[in-house]
């Protein structure tokens, strides 16, 4: 996920023509931003979730990297290249007003899941720092969720500068040398006629289908792969956006394809898929490699890089999207003034408090759901299927731009832009009407209960709070711009 969100849907600028071309010597190359892409995107956290296919986990890695990625990159380029204010504006201008609303609310609300299931793969690599048994504990889960979350939000509201350095450090700490590591070790380890724990057969290059559950598992993937709209507003950077960047977009596909899958299958070598857990499955592949060189001293190690890296993602989006939420809600009146109040360093303090608040309650599910894998499983459902609901009205909005206002300057046009926005919303729509049938490695579990908390948070969070909020507003709750005080 992209760490650029941190003002990519912020302004409501009338977006009337595109930001003016950089002067001489401030452009950037396609591999420059291909590189910038990869690092928002690519993570070792979805690993252990497409371990348990194994060799299949290729085409669920690949299948929505095509339908769904490249769609979004291309469509989202054109849209940041013509339009300043990022989704809102898009939306707004695209659609209407409060479309845009609603557009800016799930990329916000979405983080209130998206923090406990990070946190909790946190919490997970974290134990095996202390005492492996840990990772599979409800109780230390939520208590690390809880500690990570509010001194996050204590270090962001006294505006602290150089947090997102964090992220660009976390890429190579946190993602390349402990993924270089992962796979080299796991070729040693089938290099020395040790078996792979899941087949590595053409036989299973497709998972095995047993029913629409079986696929449950690929929703995952659409938000590993989402941020792509903050990418490409670095469009207008390239000499040549016409021919460049759609280069350094399959480039970077195929780099982030390299850096999700190659992981995945070498976990997939060392742990066995029923013994995996979806969010300890990285630690336990580092584990068991490390056991079999003799080296089981470098686990901790390993694991201070994740969580370090983890850590400092988290940081750079904690105060993000709460901040574009911020400034559209001033300007358009869109929540009460309580919502809307900063604190003396500029922060959106009230509104990282009250999703502080929701943070704590659904860390303190972890306590109570007796698998923990299970728990992270349904709240990264809830995370993507919020996430795509901006997704769905931004294709909207892209069509309905390209036909009502043909001849706005944009630096970038997507080919067969129609054609894109199509496969990308059917791809959506399906994730999101997928992502409530319960996975088939769940299938022991309440499958009425599942739906339940699925579309609870899904359509609750996602549709009728923002609807409310909507619904309830006051001429006085539009605020002047705030001033910010440097941080």
């Amino acid at each position: 996920m992209s760490t650029a969100d941190a003002t990519g849907g912020t302004r409501s600028t009338a977006g009337t023509a595109a930001e003016a071309r950089p002067r001489a010597g401030a452009w950037i190359s396609w591999t420059a931003l291909a590189l910038m892409t990869t690092s928002s995107v690519a993570s070792l956290r979805p690993s252990p979730t497409m371990a348990v296919y194994g060799l299949a986990c290729v085409f669920l890695y690949v299948v929505p990297a095509l339908v769904f990625l490249l769609p979004t990159s291309l469509v989202s380029a054109e849209l940041a290249s013509g339009w300043e204010g990022g989704v809102y504006n898009w939306v707004s201008l695209g659609i209407s007003k409060p479309m845009g609303f609603l557009a800016v609310w799930c990329q916000f609300a979405m983080t209130i899941f998206y923090y406990p299931s990070l946190l909790g793969y946190v919490a997970s690599t974290l134990a095996y720092v202390f005492n492996p048994d840990l990772a599979s504990s409800g109780v230390w889960t939520a208590a690390v969720i809880m500690i990570c979350y509010w001194s996050g939000v204590w270090i962001s509201s006294r505006g602290t500068k150089g947090v997102a350095g964090l992220a660009s450090a976390g890429l190579v700490l946190g993602t390349l040398i402990p993924g270089a590591v992962l796979i080299t070790l796991g070729l040693v380890f089938l290099g020395q006629g040790n078996s792979s724990a899941a087949p590595m057969t053409s036989d299973h290059l497709l998972p095995a289908w047993t029913g629409l559950a079986s696929l449950v598992l690929i929703v995952n993937n659409f938000l590993s792969y989402s941020g792509m709209e903050m990418n490409a507003v670095h469009v207008s950077l390239l000499r040549r956006p016409a021919k460049e960047f759609p280069r350094a977009m399959f480039l970077a596909m195929g780099l982030v394809l390299l850096i999700f899958i190659l992981p995945a299958l070498a976990i997939s070598w060392v742990v066995p898929s029923e013994q995996l857990s979806l969010t300890a499955g990285v630690m336990q592949a580092f584990d068991a490699v490390f056991a079999e060189f003799g080296s089981q001293w470098l686990t901790p190690v390993v694991g201070i890089m994740l969580v370090t890296a983890s850590l400092g993602g988290m940081l750079t989006w904690l105060a993000g999207p709460s901040r574009g939420l911020l400034l559209i809600s001033r300007q358009e009146g869109y929540l009460p003034p309580f919502l809307q109040r900063l604190n003396k360093n500029g922060v959106q303090q009230n509104i990282l408090v009250v999703q502080g608040l929701i943070t704590t309650v659904i860390a303190l599910l972890y306590a109570f759901v007796p698998d923990v894998s299970s728990a992270y499983w349904i709240f990264s459902v809830i995370t993507t299927q919020v996430y795509l609901i901006m997704y769905l009205l931004l294709f909207v909005a892209a069509v309905r731009l390209r036909r009502n206002d043909p001849d706005h300057p944009r630096g970038y046009r997507a080919p067969m832009l129609a054609g894109l926005c199509g496969i990308g919303f059917a791809a959506s729509l399906a994730a999101l009407l997928v992502g409530f049938v319960p996975p088939s490695q769940f299938e022991s579990g309440n499958a009425g209960l599942y739906i339940l908390f699925v579309a609870g948070g899904a359509l609750g969070l996602g549709l009728l709070v923002p609807y409310l909020f909507y619904r309830l507003r006051k001429p006085s709750w539009k605020q002047p711009e705030p001033e910010v005080s440097p941080s």
